[in-house]
């Protein structure tokens, strides 16, 4: 599967999107799906921007909810990122339990569980830094639920082959399967991959009944397990251009929305921190696409190191940044992110917060 990364490509991409069906098939493997996440992800376009574009084309608001709801859950894992900050790196409403390890499942990684689509769509992952939604959940189940892994590790391994890596959605979906933020754990069995994912599979660890997964032990192909190596290898240092009579607009790895204070002149700045990087690293095929998207900023520099760095280095007097998590080091002009609506905060349940979010941008 190919991302386009020039904006006309990934805008004629929205404007092509129907959402009509997607409640029904979004749960199955050839189901409609966007495919807009990579760019939601790397703040390409946002999630305000793709719910104006549905609602220009006169869709009513009840036909396409459930793609809107989507949305919205990924404001919502933003949101929590926000108000919890680090605490979203551990167990955020308790202990996941049944843990025996904090590691990765050798047969995940090497794609070699012996569930031909499970594995086939781990190499899909590494390959092309897709993996489907409902697949996402089928692989953090298999780890944390039947492999007995600790989320975080296995939780870093996937957001470091996905092109819409997110923390945010990553962590704490992850958590969500391992029941670490929610109520009970999510498990599926053979039948349910069958059925989603068109396969006729029989004879795995997981051809059992949900009674039987719920109480049965780490299966012997998961037991093996090693700590990932994931490396992000960056762009080397280069010299700046700077015009200090001019602002400074800092992009980084969530913020290349191209539209973004367009209109003013000045110093245009793709800062890739090193440090960052080793604590989410990120696979050369992400570093690929969010290099090959920064393309879409006309007269944008890229500078690997820290913000502070970049402070010692270059004169700048004005400096502008779009809000995220990750920018608690930046200093200067923050610019708020075009949210889905204006409903913020930390809310426990998505649902209250959907209530909220739906009141105010139903049409």
């Amino acid at each position: 599967m190919i991302f386009p990364t020039s904006y006309v490509e990934i805008i004629q991409s929205l404007d092509e999107f129907d959402p009509k069906s997607y409640a029904k098939t979004r749960n199955f493997g050839d189901g409609q799906v966007s495919r807009l996440s990579p760019y939601i992800s790397r703040g390409v376009i946002s999630t305000r921007q793709v719910f104006e574009a549905l609602k220009a084309r006169n869709y009513p608001f009840k036909l396409i909810e459930k793609f809107i709801q989507e949305l919205a859950w990924r404001d919502y894992w933003q949101l929590i990122w926000v108000a919890k900050g680090a605490e979203i790196n551990e167990d955020l409403k308790q202990p996941q339990t049944s843990v025996i390890h904090r590691e990765m499942p050798t047969n995940i990684e090497n794609a070699q569980t012996n569930i031909k689509v499970i594995d086939n769509a781990i190499k899909n992952l590494k390959a092309t830094g897709y993996m489907h939604n409902h697949m996402r959940m089928y692989v953090a189940a298999i780890v944390c639920n039947n492999g007995k892994s600790h989320w975080k590790i296995p939780a870093k391994w996937m957001y470091y082959h996905l092109l819409d890596a997110d923390w945010a959605s990553n962590a704490l979906s992850w958590q969500w399967v391992a029941g670490a933020n929610s109520n009970k754990k999510y498990i599926a069995n053979q039948d349910n991959i069958n059925k989603y994912f068109h396969s006729n599979q029989q004879h795995t660890f997981l051809d059992k009944s949900y009674d039987e997964i719920a109480e049965m032990k780490c299966p012997d192909v998961l037991k093996s397990s090693s700590y990932p190596k994931l490396i992000t290898n960056l762009p080397p240092v280069q010299d700046l251009k700077i015009d200090s009579s001019l602002p400074t607009f800092i992009y980084n790895e969530y913020n290349l929305d191209p539209k973004w204070r367009k209109e003013t002149e000045g110093n245009r700045i793709l800062l890739l921190d090193p440090k960052k990087f080793s604590e989410l690293p990120m696979s050369p095929l992400t570093i690929e696409f969010l290099i090959n998207l920064s393309k879409n900023i006309p007269s944008l520099q890229i500078y690997t190191g820290s913000y502070s760095q970049m402070r010692k280095t270059y004169q700048m007097d004005v400096i502008y940044y779009k809000e995220h998590p990750l920018n608690t080091d930046y200093q200067g002009n923050m610019d708020s992110r075009d949210w889905l609506s204006s409903i913020k905060g930390y809310y426990p349940s998505f649902f209250a917060f959907w209530k909220k979010c739906k009141k105010e941008i139903k049409y």
